[in-house]
């Protein structure tokens, strides 16, 4: 019964083989290094021999004497001067924060709100809204995360919106099968009388 299970974390799935191929990948440069370093001269390869389907002979093709890199970033364009490593010298970049939130969170008190004892006094309109953020739970503190989170832009992950309707759908399945339930058993027992 697959109620009461864990589902698996995608994110958590997909970090493990992320980490499990980067240390194959680590491995194997190491062996490679090693490889490399006991040939210390390697041999000029050999000549390939290629034959285009056009012409009736094939030509042979030798590699250049200098040895080409064998891995190249393509980040620069080619002859392009890598600037040199600076220390970290430069200032921190900062996000701008949304600061209407965080005020109008702030509930504003005034004297008024207080008894001659100082004693706050029953307001229910604050209460109310009280009992409203109780119930609407805490606010984000990433929201553009959550943003991410309800529009499935992160790969592997259903999209927020579908988990609620997901849940609010089995919640109504088991309201309606209580409610059901409840209903037999006051049909039976008023049935029985």
């Amino acid at each position: 019964m697959g109620l009461f299970k864990k589902k698996p974390d995608p994110i958590s799935e997909r970090a493990k083989l992320l980490n499990n191929q980067i240390a194959a990948l680590e491995s194997e440069i190491q062996k490679l290094a090693a490889k490399q370093g006991a040939e210390e001269t390697p041999a000029p390869p050999a000549p390939t021999r290629s034959s285009s389907p056009f012409s009736s002979a094939p030509t042979v093709s030798t590699a250049p004497a200098t040895p080409q890199p064998r891995l190249r970033s393509t980040a620069l364009p080619q002859n392009a001067a890598v600037p040199a490593a600076t220390p970290a010298t430069h200032e921190p970049i900062f996000e701008e924060v949304g600061q209407s939130r965080i005020q109008s969170e702030a509930e504003s008190t005034t004297p008024a709100h207080y008894n001659d004892l100082g004693v706050r006094k029953y307001d229910l309109t604050s209460a109310w809204q009280r009992l409203k953020n109780h119930f609407r739970g805490p606010v984000t503190s990433n929201p553009k995360l959550v943003h991410y989170l309800s529009a499935g832009s992160i790969q592997g992950l259903r999209p927020l919106r579908y988990e609620k309707r997901v849940a609010r759908n089995r919640f109504l399945f088991f309201a309606t099968f209580l409610v059901l339930i409840l209903w037999g058993l006051i049909a039976f027992i008023v049935g029985r009388r």
